[in-house]
């Protein structure tokens, strides 16, 4: 019940049918046009700007598509979520069993950060001088984590205005974590409002249904997005940064490959899920991440295949993978700050002790919501290094390959975003098997009315 129907393979648009090889190819054509531009020049006035620029341009415009359907789908989807959950069995425990779950997976990936850490001694192998140390534009704090969960405004809308050669430019943003808080009040209250409150929830639910015939529209962008994206990374950042701080990206990746390939089918194994067939599934939203660098812009697609790829309740993977997009970040909130902590504090010569690695574990598995709606990694880790009393200075040792770091961390954040509705949705007894099992072309088809 509250689960959509879905499109057979006969309605599959034969465009769709192959999405994991569409975007695959987009992404070594992407690959080879950033080094094409790279290697010409990608600066203004040289050869290359141009296709650079290009890439830029339809990498950001893909990017603009996707979360401007963000606001829209996370009201709509949670709202409708909420009425729809009264229907499920239990909604109450899926709730708590999903936050249990969101903390289980980030323990394990905290731990293995720290492993890594303390084996590979990132800090005292680091080529990059001290003098690139400098302390961030932006930081992580408890006081915004708490500050930010009350909403500004009915949207959760926030403005920050920036100076640059001397004129001001204001920009709008959303803060996720306010919108979820504005959506569960409003579902409730919906709820609440009995039959006054009905009219309002038909209305929410074709909302929904409108958003995401849009979002079908924008989803099916995904390759010719990916070439501009990937293609933007190689030509603006490249790989030259790796070899000075080679050691530290190494234990990033290894410690992202030993969740995503060790960790996660481990789990799904334990609770009776074929790693393979989850992996098939949820492809098209980990090549998405790796790409995008945003789990609120892979939002769309993450849910789209917890759906209808791994047979997730639409009641509850609205609920759960919106929250997980917020919340549920094992790269960027367990691995990368976990080793980053170490790092810094190996780089200035600062000892840890038993304490210092518990507190890196509390502030990944209670911490990582206060990123929500910010800069991501860089406000998780400035939280870690200010509660540990490192300098915070040495988050500029590490902005320069921030970027390429970041494919991983999200690509990783993203597939735990889709097990953990899976892995709950299973033991709870409310997972479609047969779709589970089905066939993998079936992750992107367009949802058909029930």
């Amino acid at each position: 019940m509250g689960q959509p129907a879905m499109a057979t393979t006969t309605k599959t648009p034969r465009l769709i049918s192959n999405f994991g090889l569409q975007v695959l190819g987009a992404m070594v054509l992407g690959l080879a046009l950033g080094l094409v531009a790279r290697n010409l020049g990608p600066a203004e006035g040289q050869p290359g700007f141009a296709l650079a620029e290009t890439l830029r341009i339809v990498g950001q415009a893909f990017v603009q598509l996707l979360r401007a359907l963000v606001p829209p789908l996370v009201f709509t989807a949670i709202v409708a979520s909420i009425a729809n959950l009264r229907e499920l069995q239990n909604a109450a425990g899926l709730v708590w069993r999903t936050l249990l779950w969101f903390a289980i997976t980030a323990l394990i990936a905290v731990a293995i950060g720290i492993g890594l850490g303390l084996i590979l001694q990132p800090g005292l192998h680091a080529g990059v001088s001290a003098s690139a140390a400098h302390a961030p534009s932006s930081t992580g704090s408890w006081l915004d984590f708490l500050t930010g969960l009350v909403p500004s405004n009915f949207l959760g809308i926030t403005a920050s205005t920036k100076l640059s050669d001397g004129s001001a430019t204001t920009s709008l943003s959303f803060n996720v974590l306010q919108l979820l808080v504005i959506s569960l009040a409003v579902g409730a209250a919906a709820l609440k409002a009995g039959e006054a409150g009905r009219a309002f929830l038909a209305f929410n639910a074709s909302a929904l249904a409108v958003v995401r015939k849009v979002l079908w529209w924008v989803i099916r962008l995904t390759p010719i997005g990916t070439i501009g994206l990937l293609g933007t990374a190689v030509a603006k950042y490249g790989w030259d940064a790796l070899g000075q701080l080679g050691q530290f990206t190494l234990a990033i990746y290894i410690g992202l490959g030993l969740v995503l390939l060790v960790v996660y089918p481990a789990l799904l194994s334990l609770n009776g899920l074929n790693p393979i067939r989850f992996f098939r599934a949820v492809w098209p939203a980990t090549q998405l991440g790796f790409v995008s660098r945003s789990s609120i812009g892979t939002l769309p697609v993450t849910e789209q295949v917890t759906e209808q790829g791994l047979g997730v309740p639409r009641a509850y993977s609205a609920f759960a993978v919106p929250l997980g997009a917020t919340t549920k970040m094992d790269g960027c909130a367990a691995i990368y700050p976990a080793i980053s902590a170490i790092f810094v504090a190996q780089f200035y010569g600062v000892p840890l002790h038993l304490q210092h690695y518990l507190l890196i574990v509390f502030v990944s598995v209670i911490g990582s919501a206060a990123t929500a709606g910010l800069t991501g990694a860089t406000v998780m880790l400035t939280l870690t290094l200010s509660t540990l009393g490192l300098p915070l200075e040495g988050v500029g040792l590490l902005l320069a390959i921030d970027p390429i770091l970041d494919m991983g961390r999200t690509a990783v954040n993203v597939t735990g975003q889709a097990l953990v509705p899976a892995i709950v949705a299973k033991r709870q007894g409310i997972l479609d098997e047969a779709v589970y099992n089905g066939e993998p072309a079936h992750t992107v088809a367009e949802p058909v009315p029930a």
